[in-house]
């Protein structure tokens, strides 16, 4: 609990403080433009620059989330794999556990000295 507080206080505080002051300090208005084919006459919306900026990072956590995601697909199928034939294997440890301890029948006791 204690490293956590301590992580929140070294390391989101100072950013997000950062954060507030990059929006602070950037509220003009730019000009972005989605068509850049078309030019100013295209599509174009006037946003304050600090959206431009957050949102530019927000999407580049996102699509490299994603392509680490679909990058390590490979581990999690093995990992899935491994978990199945640890499952089985341990499944026919356990038939063999209880065929080796099951008790098996054993002949009548007879009486040799008689005969």
């Amino acid at each position: 609990m204690l490293l956590r507080r301590l992580l929140l206080i070294l390391i989101v505080l100072p950013v997000s403080v950062g954060l507030v002051m990059l929006a602070v300090a950037n509220r003009h208005p730019v000009e972005l433009v989605l068509d850049p084919f078309a030019g100013a006459a295209g599509w174009a919306l006037d946003v304050p620059l600090f959206l431009v900026v957050s949102g530019a990072m927000i999407l580049g956590v996102v699509l490299g989330g994603v392509a680490m995601w679909f990058g390590q697909g490979r581990y999690r199928r093995l990992a899935r794999h491994s978990a199945r034939e640890a499952r089985h294997a341990h499944a026919e440890a356990e038939a063999l556990r209880a065929a080796t301890t099951a008790p098996t029948a054993r002949p009548a006791l007879s009486d040799q000295r008689a005969a």
